[in-house]
């Protein structure tokens, strides 16, 4: 099993930046697919980035490729979201999940693990 703890979330304008962080527990972190999900209030939970047990290979929702970049230390157990160039409708609950393996995967039926989640919001 594995236990997450994401970190970073907060309250910023239009077009700033934010890196969000998701600290994992366990010895075996690098055997994980490791992805990001977030919720806005009302609508369903979303995917929004992945990458690979070993971090070679990355994938990205439409609506964030290009401004949010995934990332991770398998030395450190931790896998970072960087965010830039947020909008307003990038406001919701930030979560990261694991799934063992190397499979990619995109619902988040598909991850068995997750994190309590860290509030963003993109406000003037």
């Amino acid at each position: 099993q594995v236990q997450l703890v994401e970190s970073g979330g907060g309250l910023v304008q239009p077009g700033e930046s934010l890196r969000l962080s998701c600290a994992a527990s366990g010895r075996t972190f690098s055997s994980y697919l490791m992805g990001w999900f977030r919720q806005a209030p009302g609508k369903e939970r979303e995917f929004v980035a992945r990458i690979t047990p070993g971090g070679t290979y990355t994938y990205y929702s439409n609506s964030v490729k290009g401004r949010f970049t995934i990332s991770r230390d398998n030395a450190k157990n931790t896998v970072d979201l960087q965010l830039i160039s947020l909008k307003p409708e990038d406001t919701a609950v930030y979560y990261c999940a694991a799934r063992l393996g190397s499979a990619y995967a995109t619902s988040k039926n598909d991850y068995p693990y997750w994190g309590q989640g860290t509030q963003v919001t993109v406000s003037s």
